[in-house]
């Protein structure tokens, strides 16, 4: 009875009538029959998976041959066999399910269950998809069949290499019809998955590692300084700074991040004397290689995620700076340092741990604490002795193109990176320093080509037995993704870098005051030449450099070019 019944459905699909496209729920009540086959077909292909839920397991795929081959629309072929049968499971993969009741969207009520059932807990046919859905009305294309048969074929003559018992004749028939009718489909199919198959075995042979995988980045920038003052006069600078990044997956979800870095392009606070206008990729000029960062993350739970620093972890390493486009921490984005990002996130980095766990879907909070010197055991070092910082942050999203952030920070001895050298009080005078620094930022998606940010900054700042000094900062940001061409973009920053508004006499005393006000003028234009090279003019005017209206106004111009390998 059961070959009578398959004979007729596959005489159907050689009838010549045209049927629309069917769904699962259709091909899937042929199941029962399945269940009762006597031969045990198992994965050939893993790569497989990827193309459909129709080839995920063996049992399903049988329950598709033999019996919705006349249900199977013929399509005008497209540009790449893939492409199509890639079209019908584009984002998602499949999971192993232990019970069909894991399945959210199918009831015991529902005609189909027993027929699922028997394949999951038989089988253990891997039907549904990550986030337990079974989707039994999505369409099947006749490409997705093919792909499917030739799964099942090979599984059968890997069951007679075996030296197991061959399916019995009706039903090689039947696969035999089933063959004829996608003979042109299988020749295609197989072909792309025999190449496939060979450029995955060729990177398996040449790949770096089983669990790491290294990138490369490079920045060559040249730099050109003009000013009125004659102690600083104009200058122009050709350097480097390099990163190579190791990360590691162990599980597929953590992350072992190592990064190499050398670094041959001076600081120029050097030459313009203050600390604003600092571009994001300057450093050391020495070019000698070193770890700059080591740090392992890992989901504690789908909602927890654990980040433990050996050293130089950041805060754009585990938090949301709130600056889209521009935080591109040197590489990409902003030039400077002060557009980069927000400066009380420079108040944090080093050794220790960050947590950030997801509320909901539009609220996030993050934790930190990071030590400067915990890897030093001297006294006035450590996790706990020495300069440290501790972060709470707060991110909320009320839609898809809003982002509201307030963070802070309390550290020691630790400077705001960018600003008057007064509002870096730690390098500026050498003493104890504890600060209190509050921000505020949001970020606005307009369009898809344009995105206004901002935030606004403020640092109480105490330094030991001498007083203390209220440190502010706020800039305005325009973001222009896409301008031009695809990947490109361009940006305008304006705002003010860290200035002493108000500091103690003891301070004043030691030439704490900053008198007047400096504006942070900042354009770029990222253009990217191929996929892996980018360059980017940007010029950036300091009026009254230092807060200092009797310095004269500085320019800096760079063209920064990015190599990704």
């Amino acid at each position: 009875m059961f070959v009578v019944s398959i004979l007729v459905l596959v005489n159907i699909s050689f009838s010549g009538t045209e049927v629309p496209t069917t769904n699962k729920y259709e091909i899937i009540k042929v199941c029962p029959l399945v269940a009762s086959l006597p031969m045990e077909i198992r994965h050939i292909r893993k790569n497989l998976r990827r193309f459909s839920p129709a080839m995920a397991s063996p049992a399903f795929g049988i329950a598709l041959l033999l019996f919705c081959s006349g249900a199977i629309a013929a399509e005008e072929p497209k540009s790449s066999i893939l492409e199509q049968v890639e079209d019908y499971n584009q984002d998602d993969t499949l999971e192993q399910l232990t019970s069909v009741s894991q399945l959210r969207d199918v009831q015991p009520s529902d005609w189909a269950y027993q027929a699922l059932r028997s394949l999951v807990e038989r089988y253990g046919a891997m039907i549904g998809y990550s986030d337990r859905t079974f989707r039994g009305n999505r369409p099947l294309t006749r490409y997705e069949f093919a792909a499917a048969l030739l799964q099942v074929m090979d599984g059968i003559q890997l069951q007679i290499a075996r030296g197991k018992k061959a399916p019995p004749p009706p039903e090689l028939q039947v696969l035999e019809k089933l063959t004829e009718e996608f003979v042109l489909e299988l020749s295609l199919v197989r072909g792309d998955v025999d190449a496939m198959t060979a450029e995955i075995g060729e990177l398996e042979l040449t790949q770096f590692s089983t669990t790491t995988k290294l990138a490369g980045e490079a920045i060559v920038g040249v730099t050109g300084i003009v000013s009125g003052d004659e102690n600083i006069g104009d200058t122009t600078i050709l350097g480097h700074r390099t990163r190579l990044n190791l990360e590691t997956s162990f599980t597929g979800k953590d992350l072992l991040a190592t990064q190499l870095q050398a670094e041959g392009l001076a600081s120029l606070s050097n030459r313009t004397q203050t600390p604003e206008g600092e571009l994001a990729f300057t450093g050391d000029s020495d070019s000698n290689l070193k770890i700059d960062k080591i740090f392992y993350s890992f989901p504690l739970s789908n909602r927890t995620q654990i980040n433990i620093a050996a050293s130089g972890m950041e805060a754009d390493d585990f938090v949301n700076t709130i600056n889209p486009y521009l935080d591109g921490d040197g590489a990409s984005g902003a030039i400077s340092r002060f557009a980069t990002r927000q400066p009380i996130y420079n108040l944090v980095n080093g050794t220790g741990v960050g947590v950030t766990h997801t509320l909901n879907d539009k609220l996030e909070v993050s934790l930190a604490y990071l030590a400067g010197d915990g890897d030093n055991p001297n006294s006035g070092a450590g996790l706990f002795n020495g300069a440290y910082s501790a972060l709470a942050q707060v991110v909320f999203q009320p839609n898809h193109s809003t982002t509201l952030g307030l963070t802070y920070v309390n550290a020691y001895n630790r400077d705001l990176e960018t600003g008057s050298s007064n509002a870096n009080l730690f390098a500026e005078l050498g003493l104890p320093v504890t600060t209190n620094s509050l921000g505020i930022a949001a970020a606005v998606e307009i369009n898809p080509q344009i995105t206004i940010g901002g935030w606004m900054g403020y640092t109480a700042a105490k330094v030991m037995d001498r007083g203390d000094a209220n440190i502010w900062n706020w800039a305005v940001t325009l973001s222009f993704p896409d301008l031009g061409k695809k990947g490109n973009l361009a940006g305008i920053i304006i705002g003010m870098e860290p200035k002493v508004t108000q500091s103690d006499d003891n301070l004043e005393n030691l030439g704490i005051e900053d008198e007047s006000t400096s504006l942070h003028l900042e354009a770029f234009y990222q253009h990217h030449l191929t996929d892996n090279i980018a360059i980017t003019p940007g010029i950036i005017w300091l009026t009254a450099p230092n807060h200092n209206n009797h310095n004269h106004d500085i320019i800096i111009g760079t063209i920064r070019t990015t190599f990704r390998f």
